[in-house]
């Protein structure tokens, strides 16, 4: 698989909104179902629009996107059907390329991520923080 990385268009926010939800539903298996679809909600009035860097595949299909703000990535989904090619080191390495200093926020449930950015080599700091709907967030 041939995988590139370049800006979303807005007409592509659809399916990065089902890539979401299918990287949700794979990996956040913690999350109550009320909880998911709040955010569902709040994923589809802003992520169209967002500024995300999206790899896809040699059909230019969107096969996962991050969201980098500064030296933060806020976001990193990769559609479960790629997961294990590749796909989230190379957009982890494309955000290391404009902040080396790069921070991300990981649910500490989510053991499959947990072990993905240990493996890429981020260090796990001893902040804790709560989101409102009282899920952990390992900062």
């Amino acid at each position: 698989m041939v995988i590139s990385i370049r800006r979303s268009q807005h007409e592509e926010g659809e399916e990065l909104v089902a890539i979401w939800c299918r990287s949700v539903d794979a990996t956040h298996d913690f999350l109550s179902a009320e909880y998911r679809a709040e955010l569902e909600e709040l994923v589809r009035s802003f992520l169209p629009e967002a500024p995300l860097w999206v790899a896809v595949n040699e059909r230019d299909q969107p096969v996962g996107f991050m969201l980098l703000s500064g030296q933060h990535m806020d976001a990193l989904f990769i559609d479960p059907d790629v997961r294990g090619c590749g796909v989230g080191r190379m957009l982890v390495e494309h955000a290391l390329s404009m902040a080396p200093e790069l921070t991300t926020n990981v649910n500490e449930q989510n053991e499959q991520a947990v072990g993905f950015y240990k493996k890429v080599g981020f260090k796990v700091t001893d902040a804790l923080r709560w989101t409102i709907w009282g899920n952990r967030i390992r900062c």
